[in-house]
Order: structure tokens, then sequence, then C-alpha cells
């Protein structure tokens, strides 16, 4: 029954639907083609405002992008050299995606700074309609994303950053505004300064937690003695040693222990009770050692 359960888990993980995949490909040309826009256009009016939502942008990119590959390349089965399959590629690809955006946000701070100091010309009529178009294509990808990213949280990670980007979008249009019908200058920097700061702030969270992953950590939101309890708390169980918690992806905890039981226990019900425990706390890959008076009795792996 463990083995028909760990098959039907790893289906969830590695394959995203047919609507989520063509939704992600929808959203990622809108946000791909706005991005070039935003570029060219924040180059072409002067404004760093235009080039900070740029930035902002490009994590949109990224996301979307990282969330179509995995989609497509999780769908490769796991082998016996690769036993969780390619579920890593995600914390990799997110580890780099977050250190790019923080140089990018140090560049555009650095440019804010400079202008705040030295004021120079804007095309404020420019930089206003590429804003608004930019910000209307936010809100179409958020359209289009909302329904997938209730069935996947691969999808609502992306659909996440269009969000923050819809409203870093508002920032930029108003900086327009006060430029095209006050002229002043300082709008544009001090927008910046507010978009960059969501990028920063998006992007440090994100390293943070690829770092973490890849070390092994355990979760933030898992507090290990609670769960130490919890299996202590079964009958059956006199002691836990060796208790690990680790995530391969923030979508899959796995933990593994050495639990002590007694003599008469019945192994089947101890692993039943085990997995039963472990489900509140959202960990779903459960590998216990049962041992008695010290000595290895039986090692089962399964899922509940």
């Amino acid at each position: 029954m463990r083995q028909s359960h760990e098959h039907h888990h790893g289906h969830s993980h590695n394959h995203q639907s047919a609507a989520s995949v063509k939704s992600l490909r929808v959203s990622l040309a809108l946000t791909a083609t706005l991005l070039v826009a935003e570029v060219v256009g924040g180059l072409l009016s002067n404004s760093v405002a235009l080039l900070a939502d740029a930035g902002h942008m490009l994590t949109d990119v990224g996301a979307l992008g990282l969330s179509l590959f995995v989609a497509w390349f999780a769908q490769n089965a796991s082998t016996p050299q690769k036993t969780f399959g390619y579920l890593r590629w995600e914390i990799l690809a997110a580890f780099l995606n977050g250190a790019m955006l923080l140089l990018i946000s140090v560049w555009i701070m650095w440019e804010s700074v400079l202008r705040l100091g030295n004021p120079e010309p804007i095309e404020g009529a420019l930089m206003l309609w590429i804003a608004v178009a930019g910000l209307i294509v936010n809100m179409i990808s958020a359209r289009i994303l909302h329904g997938a990213a209730a069935e996947s949280v691969n999808v609502r990670g992306a659909y996440l950053h269009v969000i923050g980007d819809m409203l870093a979008s508002v920032g930029t249009v108003g900086a327009a505004i006060v430029i095209h019908y006050t002229g002043w200058l300082a709008a544009d920097p001090i927008a910046s300064f507010v978009t960059t700061a969501l990028i920063i702030r998006g992007a440090w969270k994100l390293v943070r937690e690829a770092v973490d992953i890849l070390l092994e950590s355990t979760p933030a939101h898992i507090p290990v003695d609670s769960v130490r309890k919890q299996l202590e708390a079964i009958p059956m169980i006199e002691s836990v040693h060796d208790l690990h918690v680790w995530a391969v992806t923030p979508r899959m905890i796995a933990m593994s222990a050495h639990a002590v039981v007694r003599e008469s226990s019945s192994h089947q019900h101890v692993l039943e009770h085990v997995h039963d425990a472990m489900r509140l706390f959202g960990i779903e890959h459960v590998t216990v050692q049962l041992e008695c008076d010290g000595m290895q009795l039986r090692e089962s792996q399964g899922h509940p």
C-alpha cells in the first residue's frame, strides 16, 4: 500500500496539468515581451524607474521560466544515481536567479542615487505609456495564472511574482504621471528606490530559502522539538534519536529517525502511527528505523 502511495506522490510532484503549462507559456511570452519594451523604453526615456520596473519584471520572467522548465524537466523519472529525480534543479535555478537580481538591484540603486544628485531630462509621456502597458500586461498575466495557481504550488510561486511586479508597476505609473504633469524629476529615482526595495526583498528571500534547502536545513515552519514530542507521544515508541527533517524542495519535506520501540509492538502499527503523526507537519516522505534495546529490528521506508 505504501508503494502505491509513493508512486502517486512522485507523480503529483513531477507533472503539471496541461492547463497550467499553457497558462505559464502565455504569461511568460507576455512578460518577456514587456521586459524588452521596458528596457528599451527606459533607455530611450532616460527613466531609471522604468529600468527598475524592468528589473523586477526580470524576476517574473525567471519565475515563470523556472516554473515552466520544472514542469517539463521534472517529467524525467528518477534513476539509481538521482533517486529524487531532478527536483533540485528548481532550487539551483532559484539561487542563481536571486543572486543575479541582487546584483541588478545594486546597480539600479546606484543609478538612482546619481539621479537624485543630478536630475536628467525624462520623456515623461513615453515613460507613462510604457508603464501603463506594463501594468496592463501584469494584470493580464495575473488573471491567466490565477486559476492554475489554485491547483499548483509551482504556478503559485510564479503568480506571486507577477502580483508583486503589478504593484511595482503602479509606482512607476505614479512617477510617470507626476513627471508628465509637474516636471518633478525626483519622482523617477524615488519610484526606482521603492521598486528596487521590492526586488531586493524578494531576491534575498529567494536566495536565503535556496541556500537553506541546499544545506538541508530544517524548514522554518517545522519545529523539530515538536516533531520529536509527537513521535514520542505514540504509545509504542519509548524514545526517538537521530531525527532529521529537511526539504528536498519547498513542497517535498522529508524526515528520517530511529525509534526505540517495545518488544511486543507491532511494527506495522508503529509505522502507521508515525505516518499519521507526520501528516500534522506536512511531512510526506518518511523513513523510520525501528530498534529495540539499541538493536536494529527493521528498516522501513514509505509514505502515509
